[in-house]
């Protein structure tokens, strides 16, 4: 049989494969998590490959390092049903076991030989644009989508799911008006595509249209607030347009309702909330218990440090807030010692930037302007190797922007940095809040 996009699959099941394309949707919409269906299509065809390598694969996306057990399980069985399954799903089960053993480039490099032979696979697709994200490859977050979605017709139901990709890669590379076009098509017919709104959100914040980016998110809400696992994340951009106008009691509702740790189950959804505890820190507002509370339920002990350096500088900014030093430098000597033995993408993304920030955060906190700064400032240059967007990697600059304005700090950096920020997003209540803070005459 082939799927509805033509490509083999190893089932004779009809009723396997529809569970399979319903899993593949919640996978591209984030409706629902798509364990379910995937359970359902293994029972409908015990013997079909496919199904286990998705699961792995879904896990690996979420990079929670509990669940690598269950990846290698899944990735296990799916090895036994190997011998009967078309190569595109040997293929698929090749990538995912790169990606579990660490070689998330390689992992990325092997769904790109997929969609070669394959540009209307979407499973490839969707795995490798998650972890091109993941790695901050920007070229590729934006040339992967490109080099299949001409292969997609446009009355295909999942093609405004490529767009959607494609308008984040867009947005990811610079090129924002044709990234906010792309996400307003993606979002033009029925379909919902939380991808898309996020995609043209990320736009509006890179050039600072805080007041139309509230509004952008409170008109798409019924299409990403309900029963949508990336909710979380789209009520984190929310919050940061009232970062920009200098809302932050607006900002803190927003952590209040969506992001305390009643409404964090994974890493990822903690990720957010300490990001957006550190912007607020960094603002001056008091977030009280705000820190105790995110850690709540969040393992930050050493034991899953370099799994992701991402994850890991997100977990010490918490730690740093909770004023736990000993747990602070416990996480640090462990993401020091597995970056210097090990080989994996993780630990060449601690080694050049993960550690680098960590110390530098760490110097903010102590109040050593000098340096900070001397661990910040250069990574302004390579921030991209280490993971997710610019909009995300904007709390670097933003905590450099903080040491600037501090005792000892560099007051013509700060000027610089504002002077660029400036002409990217013109002159917010955010950006006047840090000309005030290093002590600079205000601009209209």
């Amino acid at each position: 049989m082939n799927d509805r996009r033509g490509n083999p699959v190893g089932t004779a099941s009809q009723q396997a494969l529809e569970h399979a394309e319903t899993a593949l949707w919640r996978m591209c919409s984030f409706f629902d998590a798509p364990i379910a269906d995937i359970d359902a299509a293994i029972a409908a065809d015990p013997g079909w490959m496919l199904p286990h390598v998705m699961r792995a694969s879904f896990l690996l996306t979420l990079t929670e390092p509990s669940l690598l057990p269950d990846v290698r399980a899944a990735l296990e069985q799916a090895d036994l049903l190997a011998a009967n399954a078309p190569e595109r799903e040997r293929a698929l089960w090749a990538a995912a076991s790169r990606c579990a053993a660490g070689d998330w480039h390689g992992a990325c490099a092997a769904w790109e030989q997929i969609l070669l032979e394959h540009p209307r696979d979407l499973y490839a697709l969707q795995w490798a644009h998650l972890f091109d994200f993941y790695r901050g490859d920007a070229r590729n977050l934006r040339g992967r989508v490109a080099r299949v979605l001409p292969e997609w017709p446009a009355d295909d139901a999942l093609r405004p799911y490529l767009l959607g990709m494609h308008a984040f890669g867009l947005e990811e590379c610079g090129l924002y008006a044709q990234a906010e076009g792309v996400g307003r098509e993606a979002l033009a017919g029925d379909a919902k595509v939380p991808w898309a709104t996020h995609a043209v959100a990320h736009v509006m914040e890179m050039q600072g249209r805080h007041a139309e980016g509230l509004a952008w998110l409170r008109a798409q809400q019924p299409g990403w607030a309900e029963g949508n696992g990336f909710a979380g994340h789209l009520w984190w951009h929310l919050a940061l347009f009232h970062l920009e106008a200098m809302d932050l009691e607006g900002a803190l509702a927003l952590h209040d309702a969506h992001q305390d740790s009643a409404h964090a189950v994974l890493t990822l959804q903690r990720l957010d909330g300490a990001a957006l505890l550190w912007r607020l820190k960094l603002l001056g507002a008091d977030v009280g218990a705000r820190w105790a509370d995110l850690a709540q339920g969040w393992d930050l002990t050493p034991r899953d440090a370099g799994h992701s350096a991402f994850n890991d500088a997100h977990a010490l900014m918490t730690l740093i807030g909770t004023g736990d030093a000993a747990a602070t430098q416990a996480l640090l000597g462990a993401v020091q010692r597995r970056a210097e033995r090990g080989s994996d993408a993780n630990a060449a993304m601690a080694r050049e930037i993960g550690l680098p920030l960590m110390r530098g955060l760490l110097a903010f906190d102590a109040g050593d302007a000098a340096g900070s700064i001397a661990l910040l400032a250069p990574l302004r240059e390579t921030a991209h190797r280490f993971g997710g967007s610019h909009a995300q990697r904007d709390l670097i600059e933003l905590t450099l922007l903080a040491a600037c304005a501090l005792p000892g700090g560099s007051r013509s950096l700060g000027r610089a940095l504002l002077n660029e920020r400036a002409l990217a997003r013109g002159h917010t209540p955010q950006l006047a809040h840090w000309r005030e803070r290093l002590g600079l005459a205000t601009r209209g």
